[in-house]
């Protein structure tokens, strides 16, 4: 669907978000940008790419008592350990979702993505493992993709310690939505993983898409940031055509090997041409898919569901399309 105006709710947190002065991600250095987002959003706000970090108000959107427990652990992955929070719902076992922050693939920590980890714990019922993978420039490409899929190998051995009934399914963020989509690639044709779940998810280096000109500078993501975010990703231009990097240039045959999607786009995101043609590229290779776009909305959204009620219910749509993938 076109994008409508903003919602008014949701203009009224960027109009906040804004008003505290932080240059965009693209215009600070790495190690500015992150004692900018551990200094401001370090307690929960969602960091997937520009200033949508300032979510670190919400509150898995509003819900009251918390009934998620958590625990911080570590695991070997094949680069040294990987960091990981897992998030247990009341009632287990229950399925396992393995979660990837976003952050342009540079920012993002286990503390900055709680409020989406802890949300889906919460709507969709499941056990959340969020991975706190290596970050670029440090760790380049394919370091992150590396982790992501150890972590999926980690739960996979250890799911009924870690409350888990054996069903496993990815998802992320922004960039961490490209690594959910690269790990579902990479166990392509291996009926393993229930869902993969890519909310505003990056998938290709293609900055000509109607919806990076309509949304070149933003709000709360802008073409500048995601050009800064790939060149410190990425070892070379040759990179940009490996289907792990840019899920969108994998073959069919690959494609239609990977799991159940739940795709959610947002009108007025630079990312959005990036979730639809993923969705509908899954689709005609004959993976289920359920694409959800929200032409109200902006990037990093669904962080806003205490002070915007249409993020609120589109986070239960997309909750309720990722427990729908995992009891098909």
């Amino acid at each position: 669907m076109a994008p409508t105006d903003l919602d008014s709710d949701l203009a009224a947190v960027v109009t906040d978000i804004e008003a505290l002065g932080v240059p965009g991600w693209g215009a600070l250095s790495v190690e500015s940008g992150r004692r900018v987002e551990a200094d401001l959003f370090g307690d929960g706000g969602e960091s997937g790419g520009g200033s949508d970090a300032a979510a670190a108000d919400a509150d898995s959107g509003g819900r009251g008592a918390d009934p998620v427990s958590t625990v911080d652990l570590s695991f070997d992955g094949s680069g040294g350990p990987v960091p990981v929070r897992v998030y247990r719902p009341p009632e287990t076992p229950a399925p396992t979702l393995v979660f990837f922050h976003g952050g342009g693939w540079c920012l993002g920590t286990l503390d900055s993505a709680d409020d989406i980890a802890r949300g889906l714990c919460e709507r969709v019922g499941a056990v959340v493992v969020s991975v706190d993978y290596r970050l670029a420039p440090e760790h380049p490409f394919p370091a992150a993709v590396d982790d992501a899929a150890d972590a999926v190998a980690w739960v996979r051995e250890h799911a009924a310690a870690l409350g888990g009934d054996g069903r496993v399914g990815v998802a992320g963020t922004s960039a961490g939505g490209n690594l959910a989509a690269a790990t579902a690639l990479r166990e392509s044709g291996e009926d393993d993983l229930s869902v993969q779940a890519l909310l505003y998810p990056v998938t290709d280096r293609d900055f000509t898409t109607d919806s990076y000109a309509a949304n070149a500078d933003g709000p709360l993501l802008t073409r500048g940031d995601m050009e800064v975010f790939w060149d410190r990703y990425l070892r070379s231009d040759v990179d940009a055509a490996n289907p792990y990097a840019a899920p969108l240039r994998a073959s069919e045959a690959a494609l239609g090997g990977t799991a159940e999607a739940v795709v959610v786009t947002a009108g007025h995101d630079p990312l959005r041409d990036d979730g639809a043609r993923y969705a509908t590229r899954l689709d005609e290779a004959g993976v289920g898919t359920t694409h959800l776009d929200y032409p109200s909305m902006c990037h990093g959204f669904l962080s806003f569901g205490d002070a915007v009620p249409a993020a609120d219910a589109a986070f239960d749509e997309a909750a309720a399309a990722i427990r729908s993938a995992f009891d098909g």
